[in-house]
């Protein structure tokens, strides 16, 4: 996958498992963010195809893709001075039809979305005036309103505290377990990454570095040979799922003498 001509993310021959959450780690600028726009058809490969259960889906209609397909892009424009509730009705676009008034289903459909996003109190809210949780939340409920099997999310918690991080990661896992949807969504944080995915796509300058269950591909040399971290991969106390611990520096510890 390009911009113009630099190349951004190359030779991936990548299977993303179907009714599991898949989190896409690496460092900064190692195309998280790109792949998942290549996932999504935002971008188009240089070589080779994209498949959804095994249809191409730069041959698909966009409003077919878009019944099957939900995303969370990074950084989303917020309509000037719209709602909560007239945004997530936006979510419902997919399904309607020429000449076709506003169904009861599609009502439900945003209604089943505010309820399960926590949203339904600030469904008269102006979006741009929330916070920047309660801000997500709106914008994945759109995503959950167009009632797709897959969703997709471009770094959900970036900009956000840590309460609200794992608000809307717990989110993400209540809405897997619910319903056994497709999940993939690029992460920065290692531990949340193996705490709430099933499977890591860990990316390095473009290229594949590892896949596979996160007790199975993190481990400490890993992580020294994608982020250049040295560290401890331990059992997370709460879950026993990985945890990095990096390894202290001397200068950290080195105190001030008079």
């Amino acid at each position: 996958m390009r911009y113009g001509d630099r190349l951004i993310v190359g030779g991936l021959d990548l299977v993303l498992p179907g009714g599991a959450v898949t989190a896409v780690v690496g460092p900064n600028a190692c195309g998280k963010s790109t792949l998942l726009r290549g996932l999504t058809r935002l971008l188009a490969p240089a070589a080779g195809t994209v498949t959804l259960d095994g249809s191409d889906i730069h041959r698909m209609p966009a409003k077919a893709l878009a019944l099957r397909m939900g995303l969370l892009p990074q950084q989303p424009v917020t309509p000037d001075a719209i709602t909560v509730e007239a945004l997530v009705r936006l979510g419902r676009y997919p399904h309607q039809r020429l000449l076709s008034p506003w169904s009861e289903a599609d009502q439900q459909a945003v209604e089943e979305a505010l309820r399960r996003t926590g949203t339904t109190g600030l469904r008269d809210q102006p979006v741009d005036q929330l916070s920047g949780g309660q801000r997500q939340r709106a914008w994945i409920a759109l995503a959950l309103a167009q009632d797709t099997d897959l969703l997709l999310l471009d770094e959900p918690t970036t900009f956000l505290d840590l309460r609200h991080q794992l608000d809307v990661l717990d989110l993400v896992a209540a809405l897997h377990a619910e319903a056994g949807r497709t999940v993939v969504m690029v992460l920065h944080d290692l531990g949340q990454a193996a705490r709430y995915a099933d499977h890591l796509v860990v990316l390095k300058d473009g290229q594949l570095a590892a896949a596979g269950a996160p007790a199975e591909v993190l481990d400490a040399e890993l992580v020294k040979a994608v982020f250049d971290v040295d560290c401890r991969v331990i059992p997370d106390p709460e879950t026993g799922t990985p945890l990095v611990i990096p390894k202290g520096s001397p200068l950290r510890h080195t105190t001030a003498s008079d």
